[in-house]
């Protein structure tokens, strides 16, 4: 559907939200998404790229500007779902804030409060509005995009990880909490992605190149993941093809977690 006219494909007949929708990953998912044929409400902070990438999707792409952390984003994202498309069918919970390389005795109590606003309870925020949408309405599917770092510790990025270590919980208590009211809730924990923020991160160093290439010598697979793959994985925890499939974590980090 990248030209808003495509009605088939693996998510034909369903409305997603995703948040974070403009950049990176994001993106990446939303024209994944666009393309299996959903209707979609996206979400990002800055009005102007959320309308063009909109504008881009076509017709059924629905841009609403807002912060996460805010609970009437939800309130106003779920409402762009029913009203405009009748239905709400899936959640992809993006939206993150990043405070790596920020060593734990230089975390602030401003910079700890404004990681944990976005990635845990502006993910809890959408998790609950959308979750009442969707038993309301008989089920739907919520993925929440984390990170390797939820799973293994690094130096400098203890809160980061702290923030998307709750998030997996998040993703395990309510898929239990809900299974029965027919809401899957799962995540995707990509690793080192080729997105804009990654490339900004290598840049800042002295040897870009070299230390492009000590980071991927950390991943068994000796390369980073593109955005795409990591949205494939994502499609498939939103599609019907996953229905049994609750509180599982994928993790798309080229093995990082497994060695």
């Amino acid at each position: 559907m990248a030209d808003g006219t495509a009605t088939g494909g693996r998510l034909a007949g369903k409305t997603a939200i995703v948040t974070g929708a403009t950049e990176g990953i994001g993106r990446a998912i939303s024209q994944a998404f666009a393309r299996e044929g959903a209707a979609l409400v996206l979400v990002a902070r800055r009005a102007g790229p959320t309308a063009d990438l909109a504008g881009e999707l076509g017709g059924r792409a629905v841009p609403i500007a807002g912060d996460v952390a805010d609970p009437r984003t939800a309130d106003a994202a779920v409402t762009a779902a029913v009203e405009g498309f009748g239905r709400l069918d899936v959640l992809v919970n993006n939206a993150g804030h990043d405070l790596s390389g920020v060593p734990l005795f230089e975390t602030s109590p401003e910079r700890a409060r404004a990681i944990f606003d976005v990635n845990v309870f502006g993910a809890f925020w959408m998790l609950l509005a959308a979750g009442r949408a969707m038993a309301d309405a008989g089920g739907g599917s919520i993925v929440n995009v984390t990170s390797r770092l939820g799973l293994v510790g690094m130096s400098g990025s203890a809160w980061y990880g702290a923030s998307k270590g709750a998030l997996h919980a998040l993703t395990r208590g309510a898929a239990v909490e809900w299974a029965r009211l027919g809401v899957r809730v799962n995540s995707v924990a990509p690793g080192l992605t080729q997105t804009a923020m990654i490339e900004t991160w290598i840049a800042e160093h002295p040897d870009p190149e070299a230390f492009r290439e000590s980071r991927a010598e950390t991943i068994p697979q000796g390369r980073f993941a593109t955005p795409e793959e990591v949205a494939a994985a994502v499609v498939y925890l939103a599609s019907d093809e996953s229905a049994s499939t609750t509180g599982a974590s994928i993790a798309v980090d080229g093995g990082y977690t497994a060695a």
